[in-house]
């Protein structure tokens, strides 16, 4: 019984990671923090239900999520509830390294940073999976969607690996069978409620990062 739980608890589903990033944003559009690292942890879920292909990400990702979650609970927590708090307080009170790593490696606006440029990786494969065909070659949906995103931040040895691991990606129905939502046309749906929710916390991201200088962080 208990392993047939954990196997229950680490068993990804899609209505899960549209429940939480529908959460993500309050009535001013200020992302949580508690509510993005969720709806992180159900994409990994995502990529671990595939087996080892995207190990390279999901890793990298479990860590940064983390990381968050310790500033979320630490003592200056209160800072960390959003997205916008978070980045005002650390730059206000210089807690971030803004031109080459020193001090602050693992600051929250760093950290988070990291997994805003993978979502927009799996934002793009997603969006290409849904309005794939049955035909469609999930390597090159993948690759593509890589290429278009995450690859400009990894030096060549991830990109090389990358490119490796998407050549051995399962066929579309597999993919589709993984959200456990139940038959495509019903995976197609919600992958477009979701998406779009996906995107809206992705681009508010984005344009506070690039007000504030910080896309390029070190």
């Amino acid at each position: 019984m208990a392993g047939s739980a954990v196997i229950e608890e680490q068993k990804f589903s899609l209505q899960e990671v549209l429940d939480t990033f529908k959460l993500c944003l309050s009535e001013n559009q200020d992302v949580y923090v508690e509510h993005y690292v969720a709806g992180w942890r159900g994409l990994v879920k995502f990529m671990n239900s595939l087996g080892n292909v995207f190990t390279f990400i999901s890793k990298d990702a479990v860590n940064k999520i983390q990381i968050l979650v310790n500033f979320l609970n630490g003592e200056n927590g209160s800072h960390y509830v959003t997205i916008q708090s978070m980045v005002k307080y650390e730059l206000d009170n210089q807690l971030v390294d803004l031109e080459k790593r020193g001090s602050h490696p693992e600051s929250g606006s760093r950290t988070l940073l990291r997994l805003h440029r993978a979502l927009r990786w799996l934002e793009l494969f997603l969006e290409r999976l849904r309005t794939s065909t049955e035909d469609s070659k999930t390597s090159v949906m993948c690759a593509d969607a890589y290429n278009e995103s995450l690859s400009q931040h990894h030096p060549w040895v991830i990109r090389k690996a990358a490119g490796m691991a998407f050549y051995v990606l399962p066929g579309r129905p597999t993919f589709f069978e993984v959200m456990n939502v139940g038959g495509a046309e019903k995976v197609v749906d919600m992958l477009g409620d979701a998406i779009p929710m996906i995107s809206k916390v992705y681009q508010i991201t984005e344009d506070l990062y690039a007000q504030n200088n910080l896309l390029e962080l070190p």
